[in-house]
């Protein structure tokens, strides 16, 4: 299709954007872009920055036997085994090479595909977030990889021809979470074979019902549910972090992107070869020290398990934070990313593979969306894992107790992961729904004081019960049944009419009201006795404590020292 003519250089027009009027002006024949332009500026390509870049990952904690793309973990097929981390890549160069996308705007935004945010239920999304003292608001975005077989390139890439037009899985789940100040961010991933409840979701295409799980579920199945909003919405209701926009990309198009990015400097300390005799291996060859890696090198270091450290998946998504903290720097350093055919290209192959929510369906918003990234310094991006134990059979993993609850705290918060924040106070706001009399209020207390020992402490549920009876709250019962892991006691609600009664339930008890929550995983007023609160019948706040779990493996993303350790079995 022949582009519209544009108007000559130095052309100007006006145009509306976030309520005020702001002056365009075009350089070289560019057209004004036409249809949605909320997204923002359109800057031309000459005056562009690179943006910080988001990170890949879904690294997962299965183990030696965790993954199911690997005959040897569950003595199942190899099916879909490989580049199911590696489409996240492209979200990360999308943005920062969308700017170069107004040298043929209309072009590049049809090639961008579009799906709906969330599919779940609406009493299951999480409260927008909160802005801060400057009316500043964080910015969360969900990057998905799916390991679709659904093109003949996809189908080259990923093999597993039995798997052709299947339902995709979301193999690399990815929280980017941008400060409301944009000085900061923190990137949360989750391992591949997490076992959740999947929340019900509705297929915007077919309208068909998918209802929520009975039983654990791999988060992954829940791209097949639906599309992406289900991906989402499994992640709001696990985390209680309202997701603004998700990215989802496939592996179509992987080479050639690290091919024209310029290659990737990543690091080994040991000569490493993931030999295929055992059907298992990437096929990556390196010598020790660092190397810059692009196109088959660069997909083979992606999707890398056996030749890392223990051969898990943890120590894979090591490897892709690894490579995806280099390619920021990478990208921010690299001038050649100035010249306009290298741009275009980035930019086409991009938009090709990229799968967003409305709210980022074109060019503009894009561009938006990458100026505000990259405001981020590097030395202020934080990679981390959410943190995870293993299931009883040792296959898949779960979220670790108060470790993950924790992570997700400081996220929700905006709390930066770097420990490099000023301390921020948040003062709970009041409700405007009154107490029901206490011998009228339904209490149901539960036993939360696993922790991270794993051990609950016996009988606790019905020791706090006792002590909300003996306090007039009658109609307070134990819930033996329930062991869960809580960091910290919490009093929950599930709608805003019970709000007052739980407020004074936890006043009761020396309850701060900033531990009472509304939520839609119970049906009534729900007292969980947590972790900090083991023994004695006397409430004793204890002060948040915002560093960053250990178990998270935080990665900065200024270190130029990381390295990756090989297993000596797969040296040369």
């Amino acid at each position: 299709m022949r582009a519209r003519p544009g108007p000559k250089a130095g052309h100007q027009w006006h145009e509306r954007v976030g309520g005020q009027t702001v002056v365009r002006s075009s350089v070289r024949g560019e057209a004004p872009p036409t249809g949605d332009t909320t997204g923002g500026t359109t800057s031309p390509t000459r005056h562009r920055q690179d943006s910080p870049a988001d990170g890949d990952g879904g690294r997962h904690g299965g183990g030696r036997r965790g993954g199911r793309e690997d005959a040897g973990d569950d003595h199942r097929p190899r099916r879909r085994r490989a580049l199911r981390w590696s489409a996240t890549i492209l979200a990360v160069v999308i943005l920062v090479t969308a700017g170069a996308g107004y040298l043929y705007y209309q072009h590049l935004n049809a090639n961008i595909k579009k799906d709906t945010l969330n599919i779940g239920d609406a009493k299951d999304r999480a409260a927008a977030s909160r802005a801060n003292a400057a009316g500043q608001t964080p910015l969360n975005i969900l990057l998905i990889g799916s390991d679709a077989r659904n093109t003949e390139e996809n189908q080259k890439l990923g093999g597993a021809k039995d798997t052709f037009g299947t339902p995709p899985r979301a193999d690399v789940q990815m929280l980017v979470h941008v400060s409301a100040d944009r000085s900061n961010m923190s990137v949360i991933s989750m391992p591949r074979d997490t076992l959740l409840r999947i929340p019900k979701c509705t297929d915007p295409g077919g309208g068909k019902v998918y209802e929520a799980s009975t039983s654990l579920a791999m988060t992954n199945d829940s791209l097949g549910r639906g599309g992406p909003g289900c991906t989402v919405a499994t992640w709001e209701k696990l985390t209680d972090i309202h997701i603004d926009h998700f990215m989802m990309v496939d592996f179509a198009g992987v080479v050639s992107m690290a091919d024209a990015i310029g290659g990737v400097p990543v690091c080994v300390d040991a000569n490493i070869y993931s030999h295929t005799a055992s059907g298992h291996g990437s096929g990556l060859k390196l010598t020790k020290g660092t190397t810059s890696i692009k196109g088959k090198q660069a997909l083979q270091w992606l999707r890398t398990r056996y030749g890392f450290e223990d051969g898990s998946d943890i120590a894979r998504t090591e490897a892709q934070h690894m490579y995806m903290n280099s390619m920021v720097r990478q990208l921010r350093a690299n001038a050649t990313l100035s010249n306009p055919n290298k741009l275009r290209k980035l930019a086409e192959t991009a938009t090709n593979a990229l799968t967003v929510d409305d709210g980022l369906g074109t060019v503009a918003k894009l561009y938006d969306l990458s100026t505000e990234l990259k405001k981020v310094p590097t030395k202020r991006i934080t990679m981390t894992t959410m943190p995870w134990v293993y299931s009883s059979d040792g296959n898949r993993v779960l979220p670790k107790p108060a470790d993950a609850a924790k992570l997700f705290r400081l996220v929700r918060e905006d709390i930066a992961l770097d420990g490099k924040d000023k301390k921020k106070t948040t003062k709970p706001k009041s409700s405007t729904d009154p107490a029901a009399p206490d011998d009228e209020i339904a209490v149901q207390v539960r036993n939360g004081t696993r922790g991270d020992s794993g051990v609950a402490v016996t009988g606790r549920a019905g020791a706090i019960t006792q002590l909300l009876v003996g306090k007039g709250f009658d109609k307070a019962v134990a819930d033996p049944s329930a062991q869960l892991g809580e960091e910290k006691t919490v009093v929950r609600y599930p709608s805003a009419d019970l709000e007052g009664d739980a407020r004074r339930v936890a006043k009761a008890l020396g309850i701060p009201a900033g531990q009472v929550k509304k939520s839609t995983d119970v049906s009534g007023v729900t007292l969980v006795v947590g972790a900090d609160w083991r023994s004695g019948t006397k409430y004793v706040a204890v002060a948040d404590d915002d560093r960053t779990p250990e178990s998270a493996s935080a990665l900065n993303g200024a270190d130029t020292t990381a390295c990756m350790h090989v297993d000596p079995n797969y040296t040369w």
